[in-house]
């Protein structure tokens, strides 16, 4: 997971219940009353991200009528392939559980089949969960070092033992077990849940899966909620009367540009030669065969 920056926003309620956020004005913390300013714009932000993934039981009755979309298990097996040939370049998603490196991207270690990160509170979520359950496993003795380093690129506390503690480690059914539930949790089953809120089919609810995966699913500048709020912006969603193929149109245009302005040059193929063609080619039901090309290699699936 990938996330950097902070914007503000608050969120109410939208017809059908899927969500529509609009950004507050930001105040200096360094003026009269920043500081607590600064503490209700937190509380705020943090409201508008509940709002979003709450489950209130219109919604579940809502979701429990549609098609299972990307949540039907061979198109979940099929959005984990997708989403490997962009984060490890290769089909085999479950060949990567005990990947492990420090990509220089500012997030510490990278690790497992969705990029767990040392930077990004993820990975230290996944071992403490993990460990709850199994307390006497090879990570659980770099818990303190994970709460330190958390939010920071640092290896303090991890080097140099780490690296090899996760591959071993992902030896282990059980800690294999742990990255899906983990990743469900944060990832797959919220991004699939708000883009059947916001109308979308099977495309778009890997676009949006997808986007969770990179972006992180926070409310950063380039978190997945503000890029969300960002497309709502520039077209309608179907759930409030839109075109499905012009909103997926935005929100790519929309997270193509936060990856570059990030870090201008980022190979952005994943978008580009890839969800980009699916839409093209109005495969709104990621319907197989398909045919993509990430980083300049070609992946097929029957």
């Amino acid at each position: 997971m990938r996330r950097v920056g902070i914007l503000l926003f608050a969120a109410v309620p939208v017809a059908i219940t899927a969500t529509v956020y609009f950004l507050v004005p930001e105040e200096s913390a360094e003026s009269p009353g920043g500081s607590t300013v600064a503490t209700a714009q937190q509380e705020s932000r943090q409201e508008a991200k509940r709002r979003a993934e709450e489950e209130r039981s219109a919604d579940d009755e809502l979701i429990a009528r549609l098609p299972a979309g990307l949540a039907a298990p061979a198109k979940k097996e099929l959005a984990q392939r997708l989403v490997s040939t962009a984060e490890s370049s290769t089909l085999d998603w479950r060949r990567t559980y005990g990947d492990i490196e420090d990509l220089d991207d500012g997030q510490g270690y990278t690790a497992g089949t969705i990029g767990f990160c040392t930077g990004t509170h993820d990975l230290l979520a996944l071992v403490e969960n993990y460990t709850e359950d199994h307390p006497d496993n090879g990570l659980a003795r770099y818990l303190p070092a994970l709460r330190a380093v958390d939010g920071t690129d640092s290896h303090e506390g991890l080097d140099p033992g780490f690296p090899a503690a996760w591959k071993a480690e992902a030896e282990v059914a059980a800690f294999r077990e742990a990255q899906d539930t983990e990743r469900d949790r944060a990832y797959f089953d919220p991004a699939v849940r708000l883009a059947k809120l916001d109308g979308l089919g099977t495309l778009g609810q890997f676009v949006y899966y997808d986007a969770m995966v990179f972006h992180g699913p926070g409310i950063d500048e380039d978190g997945f909620y503000v890029l969300r709020e960002r497309a709502l912006r520039e077209a309608d969603s179907p759930s409030r009367g839109g075109s499905e193929k012009a909103y997926l149109d935005a929100f790519l245009d929309v997270r193509r540009a936060a990856m570059r302005d990030k870090r201008p040059g980022t190979d952005t193929s994943r978008i580009d030669t890839a969800q980009r063609r699916f839409l093209e080619d109005g495969n709104l039901r990621l319907r197989t065969p398909l045919e993509w090309r990430v980083y300049g290699e070609t992946y097929r699936v029957p």
